[in-house]
C-alpha cells in the first residue's frame, strides 16, 4: 500500500488507514485482531482510535493486540481526546487538565510511552485555542506524542492553531469527515490545510457506510443503521439526496466493473491534500471489501461526474464578485 507524507512533515502514513470506532462494542476481540493482522498484511500502518470510542474500550483492546498480535512500531498510533463522558453523557473538554489526563490514560491503556499522532478531537467553545495549542505543544515537548493535530475543526481555527504552532512543532495533521456524502471541507478546511501543509485524514470515508450501498433497498438487520447505538449516526444520510449519489457510485462501478463501495473510496482518497482515507469496517470481510480498493484508479471523466454529482455550493465569501458599479441616472433639469 502507497504511503504519503503526513502534510509536510516527515511522517508516513498509509493512504487508507483503519478506524477502531466500532472495537470494544460491536467488534470483539477475536475480529479485531484478524482485521489489524490483515490489514497490516495488506501494507497499513495508520491505525486511528479515541479515549472516547467504548469508553477507553477500542484503545485498551488496541494496546493488548499490539503486545500480542502485531508489533507497536508496525503501525502508525493515532488517538484523540478532548471529548470525555460525565453524567452519562459525551462533554466536549480541550482544557488543558482534561487533555492531559486522557492522553496519559490513552497511553496506560495503549500500553505505549508515546503516540504517533495526538488530536484534539473537536473543538471546545468554553476553552481559549491558545491553550488548547499550548497543550499540543507540552505532549510534543514531554515526548508523548511525536505530532500533533485537530479533528472536526474549522479552517479559522486550524489556521490558527498552525501560526501558534510555528516554532519548530508543527500541526501535522487535521482529520475531518471527507466523503462523496459530506464535501463542507472543501470550502475553508481543505484551502487551508493545503495552503499551511498541514495532512488531511479523511474519516467516514464512506458516507457512514452508506455509499457501499448496503441501503440501496433497505436497512440491514445486522448493519448500523439498525443498532441502536449507531442508528442516528447513519440517519442523517439515509435521505433521497444521498440515494442520487449512491447510485451515481453504482452506475460508475457497474461500468469498472467494481464496487461502488470501491469508487467512492478512491474518491476520496485521491482527493488533493488528502493523506489517507479511514475506515472503519466492523468486520475483517468489510475490511478486505476497503482494502480491494486499493488497486483503483478512477478515470478522469468518472471522476469529474462525481464530482458535478456532489459538488458543494460554494457563494460568499469563498467565492465574492466586486459587485457592479449601480447605474448612473440622469438627474432632471441637468
Amino acid at each position: 500500500m502507497e504511503q504519503r507524507h503526513l502534510g509536510r512533515t516527515g511522517l508516513r502514513v498509509s493512504r487508507l488507514g483503519l478506524g477502531t470506532l466500532t472495537w470494544g462494542r460491536d467488534t470483539d476481540p477475536h475480529e479485531a485482531a484478524e482485521q489489524l493482522r490483515t490489514f497490516v498484511d495488506a501494507g497499513g500502518t495508520l491505525v486511528d482510535t479515541s479515549a472516547s470510542y467504548a469508553d477507553g474500550g477500542a484503545e485498551e483492546l488496541l494496546g493488548r493486540l499490539l503486545r500480542e498480535e502485531v508489533a507497536r512500531e508496525d503501525v502508525v498510533l493515532c488517538t484523540k481526546a478532548g471529548v470525555r463522558r460525565a453524567g452519562g453523557r459525551a462533554v466536549v473538554d480541550a482544557s488543558r487538565g482534561s487533555l492531559l489526563s486522557t492522553l496519559d490514560a490513552s497511553l496506560r491503556r495503549l500500553g505505549t510511552d508515546h503516540v504517533d499522532l495526538w488530536l484534539v478531537q473537536s473543538p471546545d467553545p468554553r476553552t481559549p485555542l491558545e491553550e488548547t495549542v499550548a497543550t499540543l505543544r507540552q505532549a510534543v515537548a514531554t515526548g508523548r506524542a511525536r505530532y500533533v493535530g485537530l479533528a472536526n475543526h474549522a479552517g479559522w481555527q486550524v489556521a490558527r492553531a498552525a501560526t501558534l504552532l510555528d516554532d519548530g512543532t508543527g500541526l501535522a495533521a487535521v482529520e475531518a469527515e471527507y466523503s462523496l456524502l459530506q464535501r463542507g471541507v472543501e470550502r475553508e478546511v481543505v484551502p487551508a490545510a493545503q495552503s499551511l501543509g498541514v495532512g488531511l485524514l479523511a474519516w467516514s470515508a464512506l458516507g457512514r457506510g452508506v455509499l457501499t450501498g448496503k441501503y440501496r433497498r433497505t436497512v440491514p438487520p445486522d448493519s448500523r443503521a439498525a443498532s441502536a447505538h449507531l442508528a442516528g449516526f447513519v440517519q442523517p444520510y439515509l435521505t433521497r439526496q444521498a440515494a442520487a449519489v449512491v447510485e451515481a457510485c453504482a452506475t460508475a462501478a457497474a461500468g469498472l466493473e467494481v464496487s461502488a463501495l470501491e469508487v467512492a473510496l478512491a474518491w476520496v482518497r485521491d482527493r488533493a491534500g488528502v493523506a489517507s482515507a479511514l475506515v472503519g469496517p466492523r468486520t475483517t470481510v468489510q475490511l478486505k471489501a476497503c482494502l480491494a480498493a486499493d488497486d483503483l484508479r478512477l478515470p478522469p471523466e468518472i471522476r469529474m461526474a462525481l464530482d458535478d454529482v456532489t459538488r458543494p455550493e460554494l457563494g460568499y465569501p469563498e467565492r465574492f464578485e466586486v459587485p457592479a458599479e449601480p447605474a448612473v441616472r440622469p438627474v432632471a433639469g441637468v
